[in-house]
This record gives C-alpha cells, sequence and structure tokens, in this order.
C-alpha cells in the first residue's frame, strides 16, 4: 500500500519566545514491512536541521530556533509503502514454550525491553493477572505466541478507548484500575504485561491509515488523525510479533512504523524547551492519504464478501 502522510504540529505562544531547541521524530523506518519513499521537513520560522539517528534506529531531526517567535510550525512530510508482515512459521506455537525465554543468549539480546521502566511499572496485582492469563501461575501455560495473543486480547477488553481522560505519566495500574485510555496507554499495559511475565516486548510510535482510532475502521482515501502507538513482543527464534491493542488486530500495512523503545519517552513524535514566561497553545494533526486504487477496489470487495 502506498501512502502519503503530512504532520504537522503548530505552537502558538500568547507572548514571544526568545528561542526554542526541538527534536521530532516522525520519519518512517525503512524495514522487513515498509520502505520509506521519501521525507522532508519543513519548519516555519525556518531553522537548521541536524537529522541523526538515535540509539534505538530511530531517525531524529533536531533544530532550534533563535529569533523571537509568537508562532512554531513544524511540517514532516513522507511517503511510503507498506505491506502484511510475513505469517510467523507455521510450526512457531509448538516450538517457543515460555521455557525458551529462559535462554541466556536471550535474555542477553533483549534484556533492555525486560526492565520496568516509568511508564511500564508493575505491581503484584498486575504480575498476578498476567501469569493467570498466559498460565504460568499452576496450570499448564502456553506457548508464547498463544501468551502475547491472550495479553493483548485483555488489554482489548479491559480499556475503554477515551481520550482526555489520562496524561503521559500516569502509573500504567491507575490507568488499568481506571479501565480506560488513549492508544499510548494502550499500549504501554501491554507491554507492561509482557514484561511482568518474561516476555520481551517493546512500545512502538507510528501512524495508522483510519478514519476512526477506537475502530480502525476506514472511510475515503484520505484520513485526519493523529499519531497512533502498538506494541511488538519478542518470540524465541521467530522475531518480533506486533499488535494494536486499540484496534484489537494485527499490525499490517495500514500501520506505519516510525520507531520503537521501552516506551513513550523513547520515541516521543516532537519534544522541545523554550525560552519565556508564556504558555503554548498546540495543535497537532496527521493526514495520510492512500495513493493506489486497487487497495481501495480491494477493500471493497473483501467488505462485500464480508456481507453476504
Amino acid at each position: 500500500m502506498r501512502l502519503d502522510i503530512c504532520y504537522r504540529t503548530v505552537f502558538t505562544f500568547d507572548t514571544p519566545v526568545r528561542e526554542s531547541q526541538n527534536e521530532m521524530r516522525a520519519c518512517p523506518v525503512t524495514g522487513e514491512r515498509q520502505q520509506l519513499l521519501n521525507y522532508r521537513i519543513t519548519v516555519e520560522p525556518a531553522a537548521r536541521m541536524l537529522p541523526f539517528t538515535d540509539y534505538w534506529g530511530t531517525r531524529v531531526d533536531q533544530f532550534g530556533v533563535t529569533e523571537p517567535h509568537t508562532v512554531l510550525e513544524v511540517t514532516a512530510e513522507a511517503s511510503v509503502e507498506t505491506q502484511d508482515p510475513a505469517p510467523l512459521p507455521a510450526s512457531a506455537p509448538a516450538s517457543t514454550p515460555m521455557e525458551l525465554l529462559a535462554d541466556q543468549d536471550f535474555l542477553n539480546q533483549h534484556d533492555e525491553f525486560l526492565k520496568p521502566t516509568r511508564h511500564t511499572q508493575w505491581d503484584r496485582t498486575l504480575a498476578d493477572e498476567a501469569r493467570k492469563l498466559t498460565g504460568t501461575k499452576g496450570t499448564k501455560g502456553l506457548d508464547v505466541v498463544g501468551a502475547v495473543t491472550a495479553l493483548h486480547d485483555f488489554v482489548g477488553d479491559r480499556l475503554d478507548y477515551r481520550p482526555g481522560t489520562t496524561e503521559i505519566g500516569q502509573p500504567i495500574t491507575d490507568i488499568l484500575a481506571q479501565g480506560v485510555g488513549v492508544c499510548q496507554d494502550y499500549a504501554h499495559l501491554a507491554v507492561t504485561l509482557c514484561r511482568s511475565v518474561g516476555i520481551p516486548a517493546r512500545y512502538v510510535s507510528g501512524y495508522l491509515f483510519s478514519s476512526d482510532d477506537r475502530t480502525g475502521s476506514i472511510d475515503g482515501d484520505l484520513v485526519r488523525v493523529q499519531t497512533h502507538a502498538w506494541f511488538e513482543a519478542a518470540v524465541p527464534g521467530s522475531g518480533w510479533l506486533a499488535f494494536d491493542p486499540t484496534n484489537r488486530m494485527p499490525v499490517g500495512r495500514r500501520h506505519v512504523k516510525i520507531g520503537h523503545g521501552r516506551d513513550y519517552d523513547d520515541v516521543p513524535p516532537l519534544r522541545g524547551v523554550y525560552s519565556g514566561p508564556c504558555t503554548p497553545d498546540v495543535n497537532a494533526s496527521v493526514e495520510i492519504r492512500r495513493m493506489d486504487p486497487t487497495e481501495r477496489q480491494q477493500e471493497s470487495r473483501s467488505a462485500g464478501q464480508q456481507q453476504q
């Protein structure tokens, strides 16, 4: 699927700021499932871009505006070709018992995605729930793929998508108790549950071609959304398994990955500081356009077949 993406953020300050320094992570990564075709970023007022790749493999565009300004507009435009991920081998469930997670080489390779962080700190109650779901508490356990799937389904069942009800930095145990959240909360909860039973998991930032973030539905070839988040879990011998718990579905060609990390703090879309006593008003938006009409025709036929 060919997707053109325009991610725009506008900061409006009530009084002029003397200077602002920023980092943007908006560029889709090139990998097995997607290919970046082109990318550009523009800033008004104009600023010099200093791009680099961070520790996690994500492109970062660093820039500073050193003249007084009351408005800062940042626009990232990208074109990307995506496809569905290759399925796990048919033998994967039988060949990935939970015991393989204890292999020392596997543990060393995924150490950073097994530890709790500010957004993925679990308590005994959450860990007990995860062990019960995966069968690692008393009864015969699931294989790794089955365990990840069970935890993914649990997150989709327990959280209700409700924008504006949570804040970045709120303990994940509180979010689970409240039962509401947004895509970042779904991803953090899934990562936390996985790690609490020894499954390496990482937080993913990206875009989703969907007209409704809570349902994953599509209406036309142009959608206006926000950035999205999901998670990936490591399966010994098979690589990373990606799920979107907000929409209760595997990650596919409508998902565009920007990058991954231990949690949100490793891949924030835009982060910065400014010098001045004012309070900014922030308006962020994402427009995604599907460029290949054959995809629309195929989805229309598939929808028609499902209704019959």
